[in-house]
């Protein structure tokens, strides 16, 4: 009995076994089990051609398997399987064909195919097939990700063919601008090239342009007469203007047509190796640390042929005079780099305007940020003419108080809008009480007016470095301000940027309904163009300069949380805006608030374009910034949009 049901276990594992080796794509591997065994890249193409050209639906599974290294064979029977780990030892292996669970192994009757990474590169190719034609558009976007990262010839067919069926609109014209970089590089077609190339023109993404680079990169060769007609010439090389004469020679060194020139390393080896009795060609070892010495014995051993003579300029010239110099494209077709660098040309053109406008958006950003901090400033020292040095320590507070509400209120937006009212009314309290306990006994006494608040704004820096320490603390944008608004691979402006610029737009918004639509405002401005005449009509001058002045550093602490984003939150944050803050009022006209947004602008503007100018050093930039702005003060003393009143001093 126990014969007999054996015999029939064996018979039913032999039909098993037999259906396997039977079923379609475990025919194919079993046709290449081998190779695929063997797991050589210079072997392995057919295995991987024979799964890809077989027209199975398996052969994406297969593959990717394979790539993944969860493609197992059995020991027993050669056989391949899908392998999922079920612990350290075992192994459940499912049908590549019927995706049937096989059973359950253990790993010592199994053996693992493990691709390395030529072989993996190969596989992935072959799989680009499959992936830009599956039903989920994610895996197709992969795939097109996957070629722009490792662009190859063999995808551009299986590309190309990928297209008309796309059915998605953004997919679509990816694949096609991929399918044109790909032929650009690797197509067999002069005129498709050449056509790839002119709709590529004045496009600025970076791998256009460094595929068109590449069509147009040279190398220097050297010919015994001209350079052949066969040959890509970029242009021809004249020696001592277009090539050094050290380059050119060396370069005749290289391909063996010109002795090589000796060195000072040559020289030493050379007279190392002939030393005898403390001398060398007939001159002592200790003299030989002077220069002259040294060619006296080297001379003297190229006379007795025991080192090479080093050419003379006249020998080099006579062998340079003998060659022709050019550089030639890598790329073989004349017609193909000449199309590129018409291209190019658009291209840089296109790059250029679009680093114009790139640089003018930084340079609203940067106008944004020091209107921002300067817009309290503006009030109090345009309208009230305090020149008040601690208004940069109101700017600090308030980016304090934006971290210490975040340490209260975890979630950053919820966080960020309670912090901009409430820095408001710190610094707004903290301004009152400055006016009122220092600054209204200084009105009219501009360099009391300037000591009494640089005491206060290092007062307010060390209560700063006592509460917080040194160390810079973080104020972390809410996540929707991450990133940047990118509108191509030039012009781009990060979300905190936008928003500041919005923020200061707001302010202006704000402060002019203030001055124009308020009893506030139409009291500030009676106070600043006549404050006795104002006194005389009712209008109490003490409490119009309190809540002025409390204005201007209130917003000064709205300032500090937006600048505080983005920069670090230390106790000299104020410091560092302090002067770009004074030099916007003066610079636009002191007491005017749009003299203010146009100072702004014309300092943003200007430090980004000296900064672009010279990227390197941004001090100089800043250097040059405030040189030009004491001659522009010379000609126009009052700034850009003059004030008439008390803050013109009239």
């Amino acid at each position: 009995m126990i014969r007999l049901l054996l015999t029939g276990f064996f018979v039913l594992l032999s039909c098993s076994i037999a259906i396997a080796q039977n079923t379609p794509m475990q025919a194919v591997l079993q046709d290449h089990s081998d190779l695929i065994v063997k797991s050589s890249r210079k072997t392995i193409a057919p295995a991987i051609a024979g799964i890809t050209e077989s027209g199975l639906p398996q052969a994406q599974d297969v593959l990717q398997s394979w790539q993944g290294k969860s493609m197992w064979q059995r020991k027993s029977d050669g056989l391949f399987f899908r392998a999922e780990k079920l612990d350290s030892k075992t192994y459940q292996l499912h049908d590549f064909d019927s995706g049937d669970t096989v059973g359950t192994f253990p790993k010592s009757e199994l053996k693992q195919i493990k691709p390395n990474s030529g072989i993996r590169a190969l596989i992935g190719a072959s799989l680009v097939k499959f992936q830009l034609n599956d039903p989920d558009p994610e895996r197709r976007r992969a795939a097109l990700i996957s070629i722009q990262r490792n662009p190859s010839a063999a995808v551009l067919e299986p590309l190309r063919a990928s297209i008309s069926s796309e059915a998605d609109a953004g997919l679509k014209a990816m694949k096609f601008r991929a399918e044109q970089l790909l032929t650009i590089s690797y197509g067999t077609n002069q005129a498709a090239r050449i056509r790839a190339i002119e709709h590529m023109a004045g496009d600025l993404g970076v791998d256009a342009r460094a595929t068109l680079s590449r069509l147009l990169e040279t190398r220097t060769d050297v010919f015994a007469n001209a350079p052949p007609d066969t040959a890509n010439v970029a242009r021809v090389l004249r020696v001592g203007e277009t090539i050094t004469t050290a380059a050119a020679y060396q370069l005749l060194v290289d391909r063996a047509l010109a002795p090589p020139l000796i060195s000072s390393n040559d020289i030493r080896l050379s007279l190392t190796q002939h030393v005898a009795d403390d001398k060398v060609g007939g001159v002592s070892v200790e003299t030989l640390a002077q220069p002259e010495q040294r060619q006296r014995a080297y001379s003297a051993l190229v006379d007795e042929g025991l080192a090479a003579p080093a050419p003379t300029q006249a020998e080099m010239g006579a062998s340079l005079s003998q060659f022709v110099f050019a550089e030639l494209y890598g790329e073989p077709s004349k017609q193909v780099t000449q199309a590129a660098e018409k291209a190019m040309q658009s291209t840089e053109l296109n790059v250029g305007v679009n680093q114009a406008v790139d640089l003018a958006l930084d340079g609203v950003s940067l106008a944004s940020i020091y209107f921002l901090a300067a817009i309290g400033l503006a009030i109090t020292f345009g309208v009230m003419g305090v020149i008040n040095m601690a208004h940069g320590e109101f700017i600090m507070m308030g980016a304090y108080t934006g971290y210490v509400v975040q340490q209260v209120i975890p979630n950053h937006t919820v966080s960020i809008i309670v912090a901009i009212p409430l820095a408001f009314a710190i610094t707004f309290a903290a301004g009152v009480a400055m006016e009122r306990l220092v600054i209204r006994w200084l009105y009219n006494r501009p360099l009391e007016t300037l000591l009494a608040t640089f005491g206060v704004s290092i007062a307010l820096q060390q209560l700063a470095k006592n509460i917080f320490g040194t160390q810079a603390r973080p104020l972390t944008a809410p996540a929707w301000l991450d990133g940047a608004w990118v509108l191509n691979d030039v012009v781009s402006i990060s979300y905190i940027r936008i928003a500041i610029f919005v923020l200061a737009i707001g302010f202006l918004a704000l402060f002019l309904f203030i001055m124009r639509r308020t009893r506030l405002g139409l009291e500030t401005r009676a106070v600043t163009q006549n404050p006795s005449m104002a006194a005389s009509m009712g209008i109490n001058p003490n409490r119009v300069n309190m809540l002025t002045f409390g204005l201007g550093s209130g917003i000064a602490g709205v300032a500090g949380v937006a600048i505080g984003l983005f920069a670090k939150v230390t106790s000299e944050l104020g410091s560092d805006y302090i002067v770009q803050s004074f030099m916007t009022v003066v610079v636009g006209g002191v007491g005017n608030i749009w003299g203010t947004l146009f100072g702004a602008a014309m300092i943003g503007f200007m430090q980004k374009g000296i900064e672009w100018l010279n990227p390197s050093n941004t001090l100089a930039a800043q250097t040059f910034m405030i040189v030009f702005i004491i001659i522009f003060i010379q000609f126009r003393p009052r700034g850009i949009i003059a004030l008439k009143g008390r803050a013109a001093g009239d």
